[in-house]
């Protein structure tokens, strides 16, 4: 599994457990990935916050993407509060509104702005954004 791509503790937790292994074998393993820094949530949400930024996402989503990972609240806040730092949400949500206008230009502009909406909340971005945006389209 990390050969592919880096896990959370609880990923990996999760993963032995639906393979069948003991709590015990479990525990051992956590543990030991750790202690090899092999498991490290710090590391892995920093670099999910990452990845997701260049798809591009808002921070709503990889929020919420983070806590199903199963990563601690109060760590995802610390890593969210550094990316917003650097985050421009409003240059973002314009650059993929208007990519995503010109794709629908020859549909009615209510339906094209309500697929749009619909498209940036889907992707994580606030709703205050994507109004402000529309409202200009």
């Amino acid at each position: 599994m990390l050969k592919f791509r880096p896990r959370s503790v609880e990923e990996m937790r999760g993963r032995l457990k639906k393979k069948g292994f003991s709590s015990d074998i479990i525990k051992d393993t956590i543990s030991f990935l750790k202690e090899k820094e092999f498991l490290d949530d710090r590391n892995f949400a920093s670099g999910w916050v990452e990845n997701r930024l260049k798809r591009p996402f808002g921070l709503r989503r990889i929020k919420q993407e983070l806590k199903a990972k199963g990563i601690d609240k109060e760590l995802i806040e610390q890593q969210l509060q550094q990316t917003s730092q650097n985050y421009f949400e409003q240059k973002i949500v314009e650059k993929l509104a208007r990519d995503k206008w010109a794709r629908l230009k020859n549909i009615d502009p209510r339906k094209a702005k309500t697929r749009i909406y619909g498209y940036l909340a889907r992707r994580g971005f606030s709703p205050d954004a994507i109004i402000d945006i529309l409202n200009h389209l």
